[in-house]
């Protein structure tokens, strides 16, 4: 059995064994994930007389779609890196050792045991006409308040559904830097001290670049859930706000028209995955540098 297999590896084939291992999480992942996805696209591409065009072009008839475009480009470009500023510093914090670091390490990690819905709410309470924010101003005798969530004031809602997404996300962004910072060698930074590197050359030459496969590990996760950001702007502003998975729900729900709900949605899948590719291509680590982690 050993001399054949050992034949079969020189021969140039390789026993199915490997093959035959995976077998069952290929068909899984087929059924959870390539099933739908087919299903979907058959879905979006189908009309009264076999395929048409007709459900992306009544989609891109309505002018929510492109403001849910715009709303949702625009709170992953300002959300994003802002998130991986503050995750990153929690980070290098948390690494320092400081007193009661560990604490902060549980109290920054609190909002992953909120859900969506929960976290719009709780921020609802501080942004709405008779919310927390407005009690203040008036304490302070700062104004009678301020319509934080009217739609007449996209900035004031913007701001809103974007602190509360940066409340609700940071955590799940600094629990990936941390674990990466984890198995970036000491010796590395050690020896930059020694040399005379400065805490952000240390920080730029050294530390970034080995945890750069964890960054992109985030980034990228971080910025497919961004896409599919729904229930906190629904609880916050409804549909003065609109989102793209958001534009999904309404199609679905509440126009019961699923063939442009499924549109919807693959413009969602297109975005995620042409993103994640160009994170890819632009973070690709370079094999010289595969060596040292």
């Amino acid at each position: 059995m050993m001399s054949a297999t050992v034949a079969s590896v020189r021969r140039g084939k390789r026993p199915p064994t490997p093959y035959l291992l995976i077998l069952p999480s290929v068909i899984l992942m087929a059924l959870l994930f390539g099933w739908p996805v087919a299903t979907g696209i058959i879905e979006a591409f189908r009309g009264p007389d076999g395929l048409t065009l007709a459900n992306f072009e009544r989609m891109t008839g309505e002018p929510n779609f492109w403001d849910s475009v715009r709303n949702t480009l625009l709170l992953i470009a300002v959300v994003i890196p802002v998130q991986f500023v503050l995750a990153f510093a929690m980070a290098l914090l948390l690494q320092a050792k400081l007193r009661f670091s560990g604490i902060y390490f549980y109290v920054w990690a609190i909002p992953l045991a909120v859900s969506d819905l929960a976290a719009g709410l709780v921020w609802l309470a501080v942004f709405s006409d008779r919310g927390y924010l407005n009690s203040v101003l008036v304490t302070l005798g700062l104004g009678d308040g301020f319509a934080w969530l009217s739609y007449q004031n996209e900035s004031t809602m913007l701001l809103a559904v974007f602190m509360a997404e940066l409340w609700r996300s940071t955590s799940l962004v600094l629990l990936i830097v941390v674990a990466g910072l984890q198995v970036v060698p000491k010796d590395y930074d050690e020896a930059a001290q020694i040399f005379g590197a400065t805490f952000w050359q240390r920080l730029r030459h050294v530390t970034l670049p080995l945890v750069k496969p964890s960054l992109q590990v985030a980034l990228i996760l971080r910025t497919i859930l961004a896409f599919q950001a729904f229930a906190v702007a629904q609880a916050l502003t409804g549909r003065d706000f609109p989102l793209l998975v958001g534009e999904t729900y309404e199609w679905f729900a509440t126009l019961q028209n699923p063939a442009v709900a499924t549109a919807v949605a693959l413009v969602v899948l297109g975005m995620s995955l042409l993103t994640s590719v160009i994170y890819l291509r632009a973070l690709r680590q370079p094999e010289a540098t595969r060596g040292l982690r």
